[in-house]
């Protein structure tokens, strides 16, 4: 049994997904997520980057890929969990410590990410409705999270 503060939902436009926290892998990436979800901030947000055999990426509030929240920048936690279906990751840019609060969910084993980028979490459940969300880059009309909860 998982303790629910172990636990993010997520409530999209596609159905629920479920993600377990992974605090042993990225204990400062987890603390800063689980604060944005307390605050609302995920609430309203699109996937705004999704590819094909590779990833869903949301949590910028501008929905283009150029915004993050109003706390300063993480430091990376790079680790040694693979990048495969389900895994949720911290998107950056070219700065390893540039991780906000936007993050990616793999569609497929994605191995060239490894030790590239903060692995924080893992889809539980709802992983078919992750592989629904509308594709593009940008997504035309893109699906969003309705709400974000802990538990």
């Amino acid at each position: 049994m998982t303790d629910a503060a172990d636990t993010m939902t997520l409530e999209t436009t596609k159905g629920p997904v479920v993600i377990k926290f992974r605090p042993d892998l990225a204990p400062n990436h987890v603390a800063h997520i689980k604060k944005l979800v307390s605050e609302g901030f995920y609430d309203g947000i699109v996937f705004h980057r999704v590819i094909d055999d590779f990833m869903a990426q949301t949590g910028c509030p501008n929905g283009t890929g150029t915004g993050g929240s109003k706390y300063p920048n993480l430091k990376a936690e790079f680790n040694n969990e693979p990048h495969v279906r389900g895994t949720c990751s911290m998107a950056r840019a070219q700065n390893p410590d540039s991780a906000n609060s936007q993050f990616f969910i793999c569609f497929t084993d994605t191995p060239f990410l490894n030790r590239q980028y903060t692995v924080w979490g893992q889809v539980i459940s709802g992983m078919e409705n992750v592989d629904t969300i509308k594709r593009g880059e940008p997504v035309r009309d893109p699906d969003k999270i309705i709400k974000a909860t802990l538990g």
